[in-house]
Formats: structure tokens, C-alpha cells, sequence
């Protein structure tokens, strides 16, 4: 039985556009185990009521129902032993909880203060004044203000990638010889302006955009074949 994950969605059902769920949907194919998704739109909050809570990522596997990207990672490790592993061990997963939190408290800031305008177009009619009002109490100013001047600001953000591109310069992915949750994670975040903006964030011949390459590959073409703007 497939398992089954509540992934968020823009107007367009087959648009999927979040970070964190990107994140488990490549986790669940490195693993290799089946699953359907459903949409699920920023004001659904009562589909998610079995959950007991109102976010996404969310999965049900079975009897057992698991939310937020990290937890699900760490859900999948314990619970399917015998498929390849996410972290490689508990060293792998230390070094991926680390990544997790830098993407979390770097990249996401760094993106959404590119995109975010963007984004009150792809979203669902019913979400465009949950999403506007949430944002701008946010960050303290409108969704245009956010973004202004972004082909400016670009470089900064690419700036911050510098960890991610040294790395890369020594070695193929994040997990070393292969791909981890270390890369999924970086990968998702950098999937959500991919499939919502027609805005750039990467430079050309940045190596985090080889990268990037050939993590839309992996998983016969998950990543490359999602729906974008």
C-alpha cells in the first residue's frame, strides 16, 4: 500500500511548490517506496485535523501519521531499514541536521525575501488573502516592498550559498560519493522557487547549479519533470 502524503498546492493541483515537501517527496523516492499525493492548500486547515496540527508536510503510512519534513526523514530511517539509508549513520544524520537548520534559518529568509511577491499568484484563490496578510505581518512590509530591487539583491543571496559551493567544489554531493538527505534538503529548498517564480536565483555557471542538474535527474527526473510557472 502506497503511502500517503498531504503536499501543498498551488491554484493549479499539480503545481507543488513547498520546500519541506520537496524534501520528503525526494526522500520517499530515495527510498523507494510508493506514494500518493494529495493537494492541500494553506487554508485547508481541517483536512489536517487527524494530524493535530495544520501543516504540510504530513504523512500517513498505515496506522502511523507523521508531519514536518525532519521528523519524517527520521520516520522513514528508522522505519524502513532495509532501503537505502537517508544519512548513512548517525554521523550523516548529525551533519544533515546541521544542513537542516542552515537552510532553514538562511536559505528560506533568503529566497522568500526574493519570491514571495510571486508566489500570491500561483497560490489558490481562497489562500491569496491568508497568504498576503500572513507574509507582510511577517516581515514588517508589503509583498511588493519585499521583493523590490531583487535584481540587485540576487547576488547577496547567492552569497550565502558559498558553504554549499565549496563543498561541491571538492565533491560530487553533499552526502560524499552519493546523495543524502544532506542534498534533498538543500535540493527541496531550492525546488520551491523553481516551480513558483520565473525568477533565477542561480548564476549560470554556478556549480551549485550543475548541482541542482543533476539533482532533477536522480529518481528518473522527479525533480525535473514537476511542474513549474
Amino acid at each position: 500500500m502506497a503511502i500517503i502524503m498531504h503536499d501543498l498546492a498551488g491554484a493549479d493541483p499539480a503545481l507543488r511548490f513547498s520546500p519541506y515537501c520537496w524534501r520528503t517527496r525526494i526522500a520517499l523516492a530515495h527510498k523507494g517506496l510508493a506514494v500518493e499525493t494529495i493537494p492541500w492548500r494553506f487554508t485547508e486547515k481541517a483536512a489536517l485535523a487527524f494530524s493535530g496540527q495544520g501543516r504540510v508536510p504530513v504523512i500517513r503510512d498505515g496506522d502511523r501519521v507523521v508531519s514536518d519534513s525532519w521528523a519524517i526523514a527520521d520516520y522513514l530511517e528508522a522505519s524502513y531499514p532495509d532501503r537505502p539509508s537517508l544519512f548513512g549513520g548517525e554521523t550523516g544524520r548529525a551533519h544533515a541536521r546541521f544542513i537542516n537548520a542552515w537552510a532553514d534559518g538562511v536559505m528560506l529568509g533568503g529566497i522568500a525575501r526574493l519570491i514571495l511577491r510571486d508566489l500570491l499568484d500561483v497560490v489558490a484563490p481562497q489562500d491569496r488573502a491568508y497568504f498576503r496578510e500572513s507574509r507582510e505581518a511577517r516581515f514588517g512590509m508589503t509583498l511588493e516592498t519585499l521583493q523590490a530591487d531583487r535584481e540587485q539583491r540576487v547576488t547577496e543571496f547567492r552569497a550565502t550559498l558559498l558553504p554549499v559551493r565549496l563543498v561541491l567544489a571538492r565533491q560530487a554531493w553533499l552526502g560524499g560519493a552519493a546523495a543524502s538527505y544532506a542534498d534533498y534538503i538543500v535540493f527541496g529548498t531550492l525546488q520551491w522557487p523553481r516551480c513558483a517564480s520565473r525568477f533565477e536565483l542561480l548564476a549560470a555557471d554556478d556549480p551549485v547549479a550543475a548541482w541542482r542538474e543533476r539533482m532533477l535527474d536522480l529518481f528518473d527526473g522527479l525533480g525535473r519533470s514537476a511542474k513549474t510557472v
